[in-house]
């Protein structure tokens, strides 16, 4: 009876660690092949919508704040001491 126990319990330990092989092997290609890396998502996501990360939007603003051109004597500087 024994004997009958072990062979049963060898021969399903035997087709489960089978089974895990193969599940393991078609999720691993499954995870690489459907869907990529999440760089590639990213980037196929954001493609054309975000401005490039070396131009700043805020270079060329027109220059509106009217306190700047209150002072006439802003740009006279005096050093006593030279």
């Amino acid at each position: 009876m024994i004997i009958i126990i072990s062979a049963v319990s060898a021969v399903l330990l035997i087709v489960l660690i089978l089974g895990g092989y193969f599940y393991w092997i078609n999720y691993k290609k499954i995870k690489t092949n459907d869907f990529g890396s999440a760089e590639d998502i990213t980037n196929s996501a954001t493609k054309g919508v975000l401005p490039s990360l070396g131009t700043n939007p805020l270079e060329n603003k027109p220059d509106i704040n009217p306190a700047e051109a209150a002072n006439p004597i802003k740009d006279i500087k005096i050093n006593p001491f030279e």
